[in-house]
């Protein structure tokens, strides 16, 4: 018994020393291939799998499926108007001479050529160059743009072109996975994933009208106006700004809601312009100075300061010192929901506010003007 056991552990070792010289020479006679690079060294290669569907937890799809419709955008600005007069060039030098380039992204959301991206993108750019993910470059042109929300609408004249899928942004909750695409740095088209870090974010000091999503994927200068999708693939935001203290990603990334970005693109294709109601007040939320200050005892709603003189709310008998508590039936809890609710009421068409005004619920009729567009402000892309 003892002599078959000897003879079957060398057998088992001489084979296991020929596997082991075979495998390192000549993998191939095992159907694993190489590559030898010099002094005569044989790297080992995992064989090509055939083409699949993508592994477990892999975004693949998704980011297939929308990177075609993100474009990089480049702009370029001229120099100062005044440089060829010799009395400014005398005074200034050739300060301000050099053309400034600017780089950005976009959404194609029609296939007649429809683009969503930021306004600090495009804004006070004399040339804007598209570049699509294969390759093709065209000119931009801006059809309108909407300061409020720091969107723009471009067009460009292309066949063939690919178009993203509107999604639901009303849909996201708080954990849900996202992607953002878009051409950071000028590198190049890039995926980055993250999750939905909050919703609703406002009183950033960003935009006029402030509703946004809040993500840690990595967002960074040159992905303003690209996608944040989900993970079909669908649009769920326009990617806009960081919170950063280097210039670069720090995990707090914004994205205005498709469902914003609709209501601008429907308005600026349709009538050149986003229109939105205006009351004419000075808001502020609700705070036990400003509730001692005026007399006023209230759980919720927002507290009316001021009034412009012969303004829609003026009109209406609004005064300083009520509190609007509801708008068209909607509950009002700050200064944010109010400028929301006013702004989408049509302008002319009167709508019914609910005021607090010294401890009673008054009834108004107000009719909302149009709102005025803001200045220009020059922002940094």
């Amino acid at each position: 018994m003892r002599r078959y056991w000897l003879v079957f552990s060398q057998a088992v070792t001489v084979l296991l020393a020929a596997y082991f010289v075979v495998a390192t020479l000549k993998p191939e006679w095992l159907g694993r291939p190489s590559t030898t690079i010099g002094h005569g060294v044989a790297l080992v290669e995992a064989p090509t799998p055939a083409v699949g569907p993508p592994p477990p937890g892999s975004f693949r799809q998704a980011a297939q499926r929308a990177s075609a419709a993100v474009v990089s955008i480049n702009t370029l600005k001229a120099g100062h108007p005044q440089l060829e007069d010799p009395w400014f060039r005398f005074f200034f030098g050739d300060r301000g001479g050099q053309p400034q380039a600017g780089l950005g992204s976009g959404v194609i959301i029609s296939a007649d050529g429809y683009i969503l991206t930021n306004n600090h993108v495009v804004e006070s750019a004399d040339e804007i160059e598209v570049v699509l993910q294969d390759s093709r470059r065209t000119r931009g042109k801006v059809i309108g743009t909407d300061p409020d929300t720091d969107l723009a609408v471009l067009k460009i004249t292309l066949d063939r072109l690919p178009v993203i899928t509107l999604g639901n942004s009303d849909a996201l909750q708080v954990g849900d996975l996202v992607l953002a695409i878009g051409n950071p740095f000028g590198v190049g088209q890039t995926v980055t994933s993250g999750i939905v870090s909050a919703l609703g974010r406002n009183q950033l000091g960003i935009n006029t009208f402030e509703n946004f999503i809040q993500t840690d994927a990595a967002i960074n200068p040159g992905n303003s106006g690209g996608a944040l999708v989900d993970v079909n693939g669908n649009l769920m935001g326009i990617n806009t700004a960081i919170y950063s203290r280097s210039g670069g990603s720090m995990g707090i990334g914004f994205a205005i809601p498709v469902s914003t970005a609709k209501q601008v693109l429907e308005g600026i294709v349709k009538d050149g312009v986003v229109r939105r109601g205006w009351i004419g007040v000075e808001p502020a939320d609700l705070s036990p100075e400003l509730m001692e200050t005026f007399g006023v005892k209230a759980e919720r709603g927002v507290l009316i300061t001021g009034v412009l003189q012969n303004g829609p709310a003026a009109q209406a008998g609004i005064r300083p010192g009520d509190v609007i508590v509801e708008v068209g039936g909607k509950q009002i809890a700050n200064v944010s929901e109010l400028l929301t609710q006013v702004a989408a009421l049509k302008p002319g068409e009167a709508a019914r506010f609910r005021v607090l005004r010294r401890g009673d619920h008054v009834e108004v009729a107000v009719t909302p003007g149009l709102r005025p567009r803001p200045p220009r402000i020059q922002r940094e892309r």
